[in-house]
């Protein structure tokens, strides 16, 4: 008869993996909710479709490399990479390009490399910049928030949309589409416009909006909707922390070191850097810190080392976004740290019990 052993560790862990990525999926719910009041139904349909690619993927590459399915689909690892590729995907987008990402995220980058526990990338973010350098359309066609949107769809139009690329009579895609917040941002600072100048054409209360017909863009602290999104991963994310699923040192430090070089930016130009809240509440940078640097596999092992490999991601986001091409630079941001996770760890080892510092 033949035997099965898993890969080390064997010795039986307070916590199953299983459990820990339900936890993951439960403390996604906040952030989701929020996401489908403001984007509307294509984030259901968006991360539906992602996780039953995900499962069909990962059932397929598990036969083809004779491994138990029940086993390793049970730990949940493929629904949480499809759920975080899903919710980093715009609302709208077609069904194809979800299923292609799933494809690169959970065939290439991680069951070729050997499965959970062996991949040496995020499997969502590869996944995610493989879609936005092939298909940069699609990728950057976000929705307005539901309340200033010109049409606002049903379940029903919108997935008609998704699956055929059908619009409802009289709409065009153009009309339903706008620039993201960071996107508005960054492009109206590269025309030499100031912050104020931009926010007060592009931040106006809700009635002298609608008297002009502008989109307020911006909201308090961040995009409109986008806040309640971030303060939505945020929450979740802190009950993760609370629940011990996840360490504190890389989303602090991320979160700490964008709010400290953005901070020292707009203290210095205020006038051309926008302020340290609105990076932090912009685009998807809780979901970042808290659901996909957090990667156990990915990230860096030591305690030390999770802030150097946070910090690292919280400054690289930064930089990207002020001076890439990219308005929102999480997925690229995490990839690169991703590279150096090995040097991180071997530089900055736990000291052995019972051996002195070198």
């Amino acid at each position: 008869m033949p035997l099965t052993t898993s890969s080390s560790p064997h010795t039986r862990a307070p916590a199953s993996v299983t459990a820990v990525m339900l936890q993951v999926l439960l403390a996604l719910v906040p952030g989701i909710v929020a996401y489908v009041w403001f984007f509307g139904w294509g984030v259901i349909i968006n991360i539906t479709i992602a996780a039953a690619a995900a499962v069909a993927a990962e059932s397929v590459m598990l036969m083809i490399r004779r491994r138990p399915l029940r086993q390793y689909l049970g730990d949940c690892s493929a629904l949480v990479t499809a759920l975080l590729l899903g919710l980093a995907l715009p609302p709208l987008s077609p069904w194809w390009l979800t299923v292609i990402g799933v494809f690169f995220a959970i065939v290439i980058a991680k069951q070729l490399y050997g499965g959970l526990g062996f991949n040496p990338f995020n499997p969502a973010m590869v996944g995610y910049v493989v879609l936005l350098v092939s298909f940069p359309v699609e990728m950057t066609s976000w929705l307005p928030i539901s309340t200033f949107s010109s049409y606002e769809m049903n379940f029903a139009e919108t997935a008609a949309f998704i699956f055929g690329g059908q619009l409802p009579p009289g709409i065009t895609f153009d009309a339903l589409t706008e620039a993201t917040p960071l996107d508005t941002l960054k492009n109206n600072l590269g025309q030499g416009n100031t912050v104020a100048e931009i926010r007060a054409q592009l931040g106006l209360d809700d009635v002298t909006s609608l008297l002009l017909s502008v989109i307020p863009i911006f909201g308090a602290i961040g995009g409109k909707g986008w806040e309640w999104v971030n303060a939505g991963f945020l929450l979740g994310g802190l009950w993760l922390m609370y629940r011990k699923i996840i360490g504190w040192q890389i989303p602090v430090a991320m979160l700490g070191a964008l709010a400290l070089i953005s901070g020292a930016f707009a203290f210095y130009d205020p006038e051309h850097h926008a302020s340290p809240l609105f990076h932090l509440f912009s685009g998807s940078v809780m979901l970042g810190a808290f659901f996909i640097a957090t990667d156990p596999v990915t990230a860096a092992a030591s305690p030390t080392g999770r802030l150097v490999y946070g910090a690292g991601i919280g400054i690289l986001v930064y930089v990207i976004r002020v001076l890439g091409g990219y308005p929102d630079s999480i997925a690229f941001s995490v990839l690169l740290m991703n590279m150096v996770v090995p040097i991180i760890d071997d530089h900055f080892k736990p000291r052995v019990f019972g051996h002195g510092r070198k």
